[in-house]
């Protein structure tokens, strides 16, 4: 018998059994928008994050004090104050793979103007810092290197401060807010850049210059962070040698004393591979559990192809008698087990891109389709077709006519 006949016997009999070919497929439909939005929510997520660590630059290069914790145990205070003004200066002294250098220095509190307030932080930062955030000054101007020296009361304040400091609309630039009791004239207004990938809202600071904060808000002499930023991307391991170098010789640690560092050096790049690497874990596992559910769907168009196989026995020994070979009754039940499955998978791949997109509409998760996973799904529904429908096509294959006509 043809293909063409075989397949035209296996849709007559799928439609003959319409309601039950369609719950054969739902455990195919559902496991694969399963798999598909699963997928989707993965990618997506893991795409937003590579996105907005780009966005700050993937040259960028964070110095902080203390070793690498080691086992989860908490380091020393002292340990954590190891950054000086020294390796700044060092630092600016003898760079030669690195463009821009800013020392960090944070504190939390209220920021207030009028009637208004709303919590904060406050960052103590260079001119450099707007360069390695690759921040833009939407209203008025950064602060100037003069500002810093003198340790000037002045600061850029995000889109959030803005807001909730100036409701009405009025221009925050030239306005005096206080910051735990200390007045910071707005010398302007950073552009918007909104929630990053943590959920953390971006614009809810306050920059103003590394010296006024250490004086006047943390009263402190060490650094929390330095912050630099390599030539290119692709000098940042040289740049990350440089600065450890440089910050060995600051410390007075001997290179082959055995000493180890009291400070930290991490790249982006590296911190973009690590967040790659979790999300691509995270995603395997939602994967690999939707995908039980395929298995399930399997197991379930195995046992109605059974079914229907021992309905059908007096039919198949009719067919049998006529001429029909067995080759031509496996490759019927066979066809009808691959067509309910690719059929399901086909259905469960549009449900699964409408609820991914649904998904990213309402609830504005970031989500992403892979294109490969759509042919890995359909090729999948495929072997499962092929795989669960074999037993029943080959079961129908090996009857005897004579016994099969006599099936009551």
């Amino acid at each position: 018998m043809s293909i063409i006949n075989l397949f035209k016997v296996a849709l007559r009999a799928i439609a003959n059994n319409a309601f039950r070919s369609f719950l054969s497929m739902l455990g195919i439909i559902i496991g694969v928008a399963a798999v598909i939005v699963m997928m989707a929510i993965g990618q997506g997520s893991k795409e937003s994050i590579r996105k907005n660590i780009s966005q700050m630059g993937t040259n960028v290069i964070m110095i902080r004090p203390g070793a690498d914790m080691m086992g989860g145990v908490r380091q020393d205070p002292s340990s954590m104050q190891t950054l000086k003004v020294a390796d700044y200066e060092a630092i600016m002294n003898e760079k030669k793979y690195v463009t821009f250098v800013s020392p960090e220095v944070t504190a939390s509190g209220q920021a207030i103007y009028g009637a208004n307030n709303t919590n904060a932080t406050i960052y103590g930062e260079s001119l450099d810092y707007l360069d390695i955030k690759q921040w833009d000054v939407e209203k008025g101007v950064p602060f100037t290197e003069d500002d810093v020296h003198k340790s000037a009361k002045v600061c850029l304040i995000g889109k959030t401060i803005a807001d909730d400091l100036f409701p009405n609309g009025a221009d925050p630039v030239g306005k005096t807010i206080r910051f735990k009791s200390i007045p910071f004239r707005i010398c302007g207004v950073l552009k918007a850049k909104g929630y990053n990938s943590w959920g953390m809202d971006q614009d809810n600071v306050i920059v103003a210059p590394y010296t006024t904060v250490m004086k006047r808000i943390a009263a402190q002499t060490y650094f929390s962070t330095i912050n630099c930023s390599a030539i290119t991307e692709e000098v940042t391991d040289q740049a990350i040698e440089e600065l450890t170098e440089i910050l060995r010789t600051t410390h007075k640690i001997k290179e082959d004393s055995g000493e180890s560092e009291d400070f930290t050096i991490r790249s982006q790049q590296e911190m973009m591979e690590t967040m790659s690497s979790t999300m691509d874990t995270v995603t395997i596992i939602l994967v690999v559990a939707a995908a039980f559910s395929l298995l399930v769907a399997g197991i379930g168009i195995m046992n109605i192809m059974l079914v229907s196989v021992t309905e059908r026995t007096k039919e198949i020994g009719l067919r049998m008698s006529v001429g029909a070979r067995g080759i031509d009754i496996s490759n019927q039940f066979l066809i009808e087990s691959i067509i309910i499955s690719v059929t399901g998978g086909l259905i469960g791949i549009i449900l699964g891109e409408t609820i991914a997109g649904l998904a990213s509409f309402l609830f504005h998760l970031p989500t992403s389709v892979p294109g490969w996973s759509i042919t890995v799904s359909f090729i999948v529904c495929t072997l499962i077709g092929i795989g669960f429908g074999y037993f029943p096509a080959r079961k129908a294959a090996r009857m005897d006519p004579i016994e099969a006509i006599r099936y009551e």
